[in-house]
């Protein structure tokens, strides 16, 4: 019976979609297979997140222990970057307001930072020495480090 060719065609064709939903819900069942390996789609979510001032939302998107300035220690965890995160996000510079147009620069691939400058200079793009250091990890794109690079 050749019909049986055409039949198994057929039945493809609905195992197909069903295939496919599988892999979708277990690739759903795994945060990390979503992973942002775009630096510009994390960057876009995390400059909004930091300027609507969702400290939570930050966190989640923060490594840790978070690298900080010269003579001030690292940020050990989430309870820790909360308590500290106007020291991290409005100290020397105003995050909020700088990456509202900071643009992104490529270290390397796994590696992104924003230079920003003093709170008490916002537009003095000169002399931006506030880095905002960005890694690739296996979770995708986080925020890894604070530094004064005139220090």
């Amino acid at each position: 019976m050749r019909s049986s060719g055409l039949h198994s065609f057929g039945s493809i064709r609905l195992i197909s979609p069903l295939t496919w939903l599988a892999g979708v819900l277990i690739l759903l069942s795994f945060p990390s297979a979503f992973a942002e390996s775009d630096f510009s789609a994390f960057w876009k979510r995390f400059k909004s997140t930091v300027i609507a001032g969702d400290k939570a939302m930050v966190a989640e998107m923060t490594k840790f222990p978070l690298s900080m300035p010269y003579l001030q220690k690292a940020v050990k965890n989430k309870a820790d970057f909360l308590r500290r995160y106007n020291e991290i996000f409005k100290g020397e510079a105003n995050a909020a307001q700088c990456f509202a147009s900071a643009k992104p620069e490529k270290e390397s691939a796994g590696r992104c930072e924003i230079y920003c400058p003093f709170k008490d200079t916002p537009n003095d793009w000169e002399n931006a020495p506030i880095r905002f250091v960005f890694e690739l990890t296996k979770s995708g794109w986080k925020f890894a480090g604070l530094d004064n690079v005139n220090e």
